[in-house]
């Protein structure tokens, strides 16, 4: 008998954890749906759909049956145009989810040739802004941007600061558009990319730019964009905008996007000491 009041006491215990787990993974939830979708178009229709909610319940305690029905039989429609026009914010709270649980399978590996084939870029980028040209590379991360690369100029080509220089000097045929990186090699050139339609955007940046920010959007990759107007760079990550940023500040986000050990640049001249100011965010 004590015995079984001993295991009768363990109930309450397990089923009052139980249920704290089930309220914590709720809260979870919801605070990161709501942190994706803060700065969105989707937060006014977040909004909509809650007051339409609060209709709903309102027609029903006051019984007004007409108001009731209509809202009844809205609602399936209303989730499938939900589906359509926030498919991209849908995207990428999906692929947030994956990337936070880093499934080994998921993963690609990355980093065989060490920091010293991103120092290429780095020291391209660095040139193109010295010299104002305009540039926009991409490099793709655990999410595939093989639709992208068939629609532009394919190359395989080994990244080197030559080659990246080349392509987008204005005289070439290949500089307009974005050259993309795939798995340590430049994968195609003359890459155009879709285009941001977050309202929340500077008016400030022009098509570059926001070409940037819409393949983060859409997909886990990053873009590096250089300003031909200023020569200044920007570093794009999940639609996130830094900009101003320095050499050296260029090199440890990129390797550390890319889970790539901060180690001694391969040529340290090119890399001396920058400005640590923290760059900019939009």
């Amino acid at each position: 008998m004590p015995e079984a009041m001993q295991i009768d006491s363990y109930i309450p215990t397990i089923s009052t954890l139980r249920n704290v787990v089930d309220v914590a993974l709720v809260f979870v939830i919801v605070y990161v749906v709501l942190k994706l979708f803060r700065g969105t178009r989707a937060v006014p229709t977040l909004v909509g759909i809650v007051i339409l909610s609060l209709l709903y319940w309102f027609s029903v305690t006051q019984e007004l049956s007409t108001l009731e029905f209509v809202l009844r039989y809205a609602v399936g429609f209303i989730g499938i145009a939900i589906i359509v026009l926030f498919q991209s914010e849908i995207r990428q709270a999906l692929m947030y989810f994956a990337n936070r649980f880093r499934f080994p399978i998921l993963k690609r590996q990355r980093g065989q040739f060490g920091g010293s084939v991103y120092d290429e870029i780095v020291l391209a980028v660095t040139t193109l802004a010295t010299e104002k040209t305009g540039a926009l590379i991409v490099i793709e991360r655990n999410v595939g941007l093989r639709n992208f690369i068939d629609a532009g100029v394919q190359l395989d080509a080994r990244i080197s600061y030559d080659l990246l220089v080349s392509i987008f000097h204005p005289e070439t045929p290949l500089h307009d558009g974005a050259v993309v990186i795939q798995n340590e090699r430049i994968a195609a050139a003359s890459v155009f990319l879709p285009l941001t339609k977050n309202p929340a955007v500077s008016r400030e940046l022009g098509t570059r730019h926001r070409a940037a920010i819409g393949i983060t959007e859409g997909s886990d990759a990053i873009s590096l964009v250089v300003s031909e107007e200023t020569g200044l760079v920007t570093y794009v990550e999940a639609g996130q905008v830094h900009r101003n940023i320095e050499t050296t500040q260029l090199r440890k986000l990129l390797l550390d996007a890319l889970d790539i050990p901060l180690v001694e640049a391969r040529n340290p001249k090119a890399f001396a000491a920058d400005s640590t100011e923290t760059p900019e965010r939009l």
